[in-house]
């Protein structure tokens, strides 16, 4: 197997748009959902999306969320 070091001045040469290609391959690689996270991201969206479509959760404006946390 190449060494890391090889490996980079063979990535260095690459043309912009496979050098980003590589890049995105190699973070997509480090990603692994937890499927138990996910399963509770996606109940938790869904209770409060249904909750604001019963009128018990009201949406707020972007621009005002922001501002809530400007420093």
């Amino acid at each position: 197997m190449e060494s890391v070091d090889e490996m980079v001045k063979k990535a260095i040469v690459l043309d912009p748009k496979e050098r980003i290609r590589l890049v995105e391959a190699i973070l997509y690689s480090l990603d692994k959902p937890d499927p138990e996270i996910e399963k509770s991201w996606i109940a938790e969206s869904e209770a409060r999306y249904d909750a604001f479509k019963r009128g018990e959760l009201e949406a707020e404006d972007w621009d005002e969320i922001k501002k809530r946390y400007e420093r």
